[in-house]
This record gives structure tokens, C-alpha cells and sequence, in this order.
């Protein structure tokens, strides 16, 4: 089983204003730097094995603060870029909304194409299809892959059975965690949205890098089901 921390970057100075998409130049602000060394704080207790980052640079600044102190290196994949919004990408959310495209995305987004980009069933199956290479590469691995809102949103509703049509119904803040985990039979989604403590992940991670020590020696029993122990919630 690999457990995924899905991440969304830290704030830029556009988040929540313009589609920036998937043009650079777009970097944290002061306050998502800030956002992104508390992220690795919250992040500190669990043991990574990797850390995955789409190209742009508000995902690898954030990548880089939760790499910080660790001896990993942070891998860009491209299959985990932003939505390929086309013709949308730098323009205001504003002035999207008055658009009858923007309308048609609000009640049946499956059935959109951005204009010169991808439709969202592309995106879902590019980044799907770079989580399962990378669970497959790493069976009991513990990867943060830091990316971008709808792609998560997408991730999410692929792995939950969720049709394409309600993914805007998940909410993925700046710089939260959600948990994934491939390979138990069925996807399993542990957490999604967290802004908080990180203590039942870190329990999550222990209890990964046991069943793989255990399945390295001769007497290891790699058969019993993967559970998560709930956290208690501080006062």
C-alpha cells in the first residue's frame, strides 16, 4: 500500500483572483510562504519517502518548505501540472464568470473543453495515471505529491467513485492535506482538506514502514488489512 498526502500549494497574490493555470511566474506571497512553513510544521511528524511536485513554481516553493530538513529531494512531474485551461490561463475569475462557457462549466463540467486546453476528464486521467506509476513504483512508500485545487478535487472524485459532474462539491484549500491510500484492494481516502494535526498520519506512516520492515524478514506477515487509528482532538 502507498499512502498519498495530496497538497495544494500555498497562496500566490492572484489565488482566489485570476486563473493563473499553468503559467509561470506565478510565486507564494509572504503570507503562502508563511502558509507553506506551517504546512511543514503540521507535516514534520510523518516519515516521507518522496516528495512529488507539479513544475510550476508555487507547487515546488511549497514542495521545497516540506522538504526542508529532510534528505529528499524534491521530483517535478509534469502529470501533475495544472488544469490546461488554454485561452483562460491570466485571466480574471471576474471576468470568466460572464462568460457562458464559465456557465455551462458551473452545471456540467465533463462536458467542457477549456478553449486551446484540456478537457477535465483529460486531467483526471493524466494525474490518475501519475499516482498509480508512482504506487507502483514505491508499494509501501509515504509521498507527498504537492499540486493544485481541481486537480486534487479530481484525484479525489476519481478515487471516490464520484462523477465528474459533482467534483466542484469537494472543497481542497491552500496549502491542506488530503490522504490517499492505493493499493488495499480499494482506493481508501483518509483525510481530505486537513488544515490541522497530522497525528493519525503519522501513525498511518509508522504502521507502513512496520509492515514493510516485517515483510523484509523471513518471518514477516505482510497479510493484515491496513487501518488508521483516530486522532484525538486536542482541546
Amino acid at each position: 500500500m502507498t499512502l498519498f498526502l495530496l497538497v495544494r500549494h500555498a497562496l500566490t497574490d492572484v489565488t482566489g483572483k485570476r486563473l493563473s493555470g499553468s503559467l509561470p511566474g506565478f510565486h507564494l506571497s509572504a503570507e503562502g510562504q508563511e502558509q507553506a512553513e506551517r504546512l511543514a510544521e503540521r507535516l514534520r511528524p510523518v516519515r516521507l519517502t518522496a516528495i512529488y511536485s507539479s513544475p510550476l513554481e508555487r507547487c515546488v516553493e511549497t514542495a521545497e518548505a516540506v522538504a526542508h530538513g529532510r534528505s529528499l529531494q524534491v521530483r517535478r512531474l509534469p502529470d501533475l501540472d495544472e488544469v490546461g485551461y488554454g485561452q483562460w490561463s491570466g485571466r480574471s475569475l471576474a471576468q470568466l464568470a460572464r462568460t457562458s462557457l464559465w456557465k455551462r462549466l458551473q452545471q456540467a463540467p465533463s462536458s467542457v473543453r477549456f478553449p486551446g486546453g484540456e478537457t477535465l476528464s483529460e486531467v483526471q486521467g493524466r494525474t490518475a495515471a501519475a499516482l498509480e506509476s508512482i504506487a507502483s513504483r514505491s508499494p509501501r512508500g509515504v509521498i507527498a505529491v504537492v499540486t493544485h485545487a481541481d486537480v486534487i478535487r479530481l484525484l479525489l472524485a476519481h478515487f471516490a467513485g464520484i462523477h465528474i459532474d459533482l467534483f466542484q462539491r469537494l472543497t481542497v484549500s491552500p496549502a491542506s492535506v488530503s490522504a490517499l491510500v492505493l493499493g488495499d484492494r480499494i482506493p481508501r481516502i483518509l483525510r481530505v482538506n486537513d488544515t490541522g494535526s497530522m497525528a493519525d498520519l503519522a501513525l498511518a506512516a509508522e504502521r507502513i514502514a512496520a509492515r514493510a520492515a516485517a515483510s523484509a524478514s523471513p518471518n514477516g506477515d505482510d497479510r493484515k488489512r491496513f487501518s488508521t487509528g483516530r486522532a484525538r482532538r486536542r482541546p
